[in-house]
């Protein structure tokens, strides 16, 4: 059991050849998992102290998989990286274990850095840095991943609650969120 051995969790191949590459120069060596199902065998393999966890597996949160990890390793210093930064996740993150959360794009030493320091979210916006500097869109699209969530993902019941259609929504939750 080593800090030297990292647990990567991300479906990006691109990207998870080029951050195994950059960690391997920094004397690090990534143990990579493409989805959720590959995860357990590389638990049982060995014990990681430190997971970098893509929140966008296949169109699915991998937020489910911090439970799992904490089992494995109660001590363990889970970094949540995602392309799709929001309160409403960043906050969940958290609550379920987490002990970071940055937003993509993100280099070696970023990471590096966000493993080495748990319990700070980085690059996530405060609720009060928020108000006031969102735009309508940005907003639009925080409200809706803070629907989703309370629903468990549930497309249909959130655009019910939301009054847009599925397809609407779908398509909204296809986009990557506005610039603040």
């Amino acid at each position: 059991m080593s800090d030297r051995d990292i647990l990567l969790v991300e479906d990006d191949e691109v990207f998870a050849r080029v951050i195994t590459r950059a960690m391997a120069h920094r004397n690090h060596t990534l143990h990579h998992a493409t989805d959720a199902d590959a995860v357990p065998a590389l638990l049982k393999e060995q014990r990681f102290n430190w997971v970098i966890l893509d929140l966008n597996l296949g169109g699915h949160s991998s937020l489910s998989l911090i439970p799992e990890l904490k089992r494995h390793n109660p001590d363990i210093t889970i970094l949540v990286l995602t392309g799709y930064a929001s309160i409403a996740t960043a906050v969940e993150a958290i609550k379920l274990g987490a002990s970071n959360y940055l937003a993509k794009p993100a280099d070696a030493d970023e990471i590096l850095t966000a493993l080495q320091t748990p319990s700070m979210v980085t690059n996530a916006p405060s609720e009060p840095e928020v108000q006031g500097r969102m735009s309508v869109r940005r907003l639009e699209w925080e409200h809706i991943q803070q629907v989703l969530k309370e629903n468990h993902d549930n497309i249909s019941e959130t655009a019910r609650q939301l009054g847009m259609h599925r397809r609407t929504l779908q398509r909204k939750l296809q986009k990557k969120p506005v610039a603040r």
